[in-house]
């Protein structure tokens, strides 16, 4: 969520459309565009498409959670397939931070939680299926992403490692 901006949300909501996927906006009509997200999140969208066969098991659903985000997922006692977004922004929020492991699970929980609430919702918006799961065992390092969206990254996730810190000389 954007903190800071409930106003600016609030009236976005009003002015949304559901039956036709767009905004009215005083100037006309106006959708999100995938040109729009790669410029909002610095996402690189060029490659191979993400699509394939999932595994849903229990076991499956297990391995990839202790793989991914070091811990056993708190599922949906509907679906196992679906795991608590709750659960994982708590785990996100316990990681100290302190090495490159815990870096990265604190990156990809907060990916997880972008696919299951923001990019890839379904009615309930507190779970996230697990077939997320597996694009998260290997992704690339920072560097090489294109340069924005490295330094969203940088700054909106791991805030403490790059403050800098100057002194202003008085002339």
């Amino acid at each position: 969520m954007i903190r800071g901006s409930h106003p600016l949300l609030a009236a976005l909501v009003e002015r949304w459309r559901p039956e036709t996927h767009t905004f009215v906006l005083p100037v006309g009509e106006v959708t999100v565009t995938l040109e729009d997200v790669v410029h909002i999140f610095g996402l690189p969208i060029d490659g191979e498409p993400v699509s394939g066969w999932t595994d849903s098991s229990s076991d499956f659903v297990q391995s990839q959670s202790m793989a991914i985000f070091g811990r056993q997922p708190v599922l949906s006692r509907n679906s196992k397939s679906y795991i608590k977004l709750g659960w994982v922004r708590s785990v996100r929020d316990e990681e100290p931070l302190d090495t490159e492991e815990s870096i990265r699970r604190y990156v990809r929980c907060q990916i997880f939680c972008l696919l299951g609430s923001t990019l890839f919702t379904d009615k309930s918006t507190a779970y996230a299926h697990a077939k997320y799961l597996p694009l998260l065992r290997e992704y690339l390092p920072v560097a090489y992403l294109p340069l924005s969206a490295a330094v969203r990254i940088r700054n909106k996730y791991i805030p403490h490692v790059c403050v800098r810190k100057t002194q202003h000389s008085s002339a």
